[in-house]
């Protein structure tokens, strides 16, 4: 009986094609006893070879099952999910990445309707296949752009309810083979990829704004109320309790500005947009600032120490970007740790090139950092027990170290605590 489904004539043609060796010579076929391979003429000046001789071996034509199996191994090897519909809608190609993110077997999927295989939702519960008709849609359709579908019962809310978990998120991508610019389709190439470093993306970008927002309402309240009383009632204060407002407002405006600035080194970080500008440095002079500047902000002198050799290389670095570096390890010593907050500056060499080198630590006395946690230190939003700040600090000194190929660390101080320390090639002059 002659089969008449769709696409079953176009099948044929194409195991007939694939049966037919891509190494099989063109034209027309060889009389029956006639070598596979015609011999090539005796070159000038060669003795020509007997008729005795060993026979020329011949390449064995590809099976459409080998070329199936060379193709499987292929695209075994990607790392997204691969998928693989004919003319008909059946899957011809299911991929060990498409397996580990469906959890459904090859031995499954191959030969079924791709509908059914991948039953991919939308964000609104629903059918994506019969929403874009890929077979009897519009005929100039070359792709679907990369976006998020939903395999398996989502709730009766949709897809974006947070309480609902029945479900598998991936980021789909659907690309059309056609006879011609708009002739039928012929396969259906989908490629799959995990939604988890997505949704990872976006938690840190909402914990981000969550952040900003919590640390900008507390400066921008102070300012506003004390602008909004000083305004309202201004011939009512002295000028004792006029300057104590001002102060007030200045210092918060210093606070969104530290942190307006910290948002823009984190974008800099992270798209490596980071310029270094070096001259040459002094930095045990760029620590007695930092600690000069505690000191005039109300801390205790002698709860800061400063110890350097004085046979330090001469460094070119970025001025501003180790005071920077050098400002929040203090402040994160100062917030998280307890008793005397130590800078030692000590001369070095890079490990590998010996390179002359600057190592700088910083040290308090505090309880010190446990030391499955000297890697999670360094990343964003980090916070200590002591809740406060962005949690940004230490991800930007990180960032700003390496920027200047520079190396940082943390472990405990020598007589307890933490000590934070960073090791900077010395460079040269420019």
């Amino acid at each position: 009986m002659r089969d008449n489904r769709p696409g079953r004539e176009a099948s044929r043609g194409a195991e007939r094609a694939t049966s037919t060796s891509p190494l099989a010579p063109s034209g027309p076929a060889a009389p029956s006893g006639s070598p596979a391979l015609s011999r090539p003429p005796a070159l000038s000046g060669s003795p020509a070879r007997s008729r005795s001789s060993a026979p020329l071996r011949t390449s064995a034509p590809l099976t459409a099952k080998a070329l199936a199996d060379a193709q499987s191994l292929i695209a075994d090897e990607l790392p997204d999910g691969l998928v693989v519909a004919d003319d008909a809608g059946r899957v011809i190609v299911y991929n060990r990445a498409a397996v580990r993110l469906t959890g459904l077997g090859a031995e499954q999927a191959i030969g079924k309707y791709v509908s059914d295989v991948l039953p991919f939702r939308d964000d609104d519960g629903r059918d994506w296949w019969m929403f874009v008709d890929p077979y009897n849609g519009l005929a100039t359709r070359t792709r679907h752009p990369e976006r998020s579908l939903f395999l398996g019962e989502g709730p009766p809310g949709g897809y974006g309810a947070p309480s609902s978990r029945g479900y598998t998120e991936l980021l789909v991508s659907v690309g059309y083979v056609r006879d011609g610019r708009s002739g039928p389709v012929r396969r259906l190439v989908i490629t799959l990829r995990g939604a988890q470093q997505r949704a990872r993306l976006e938690r840190s970008r909402a914990e981000l704004v969550s952040t900003v927002a919590h640390e900008l309402r507390a400066p921008l309240t102070s300012v506003k109320g004390f602008t909004a009383t000083l305004l309202a009632k201004w011939s009512r204060f002295s000028d004792d309790q006029k300057r104590v407002m001002l102060e007030t407002v200045n210092a918060d405006a210093d606070r969104v500005t530290r942190l307006i600035t910290e948002l823009l080194d984190v974008s800099r970080i992270e798209s490596g947009r980071m310029e270094v500008r070096r001259q040459l440095v002094d930095v045990p002079e760029r620590a007695r600032k930092i600690i000069a500047g505690r000191v005039a902000s109300g801390e205790s002198e002698d709860r800061f120490r400063l110890e350097a050799d004085l046979d330090l290389p001469e460094t070119w670095l970025d001025a501003d970007k180790i005071d920077q570096i050098l400002g929040n390890l203090v402040e994160n010593a100062v917030r998280h740790g307890a008793g005397t907050v130590t800078i030692v500056a000590r001369r070095a060499r890079v490990s590998g090139d010996q390179t002359e080198a600057i190592a700088v630590s910083v040290r308090d006395q505090g309880e010190g950092i446990p030391p499955e946690m000297s890697l999670r230190v360094f990343r964003q939003f980090w916070r200590g027990k002591r809740r406060g700040g962005t949690g940004l600090g230490l991800y930007i000194v990180k960032g700003l170290v390496e920027a200047m190929n520079g190396d940082i660390a943390v472990a405990r101080a020598p007589g307890g605590g933490a000590e934070f320390r960073f090791i900077l090639p010395a460079g040269t002059a420019v």
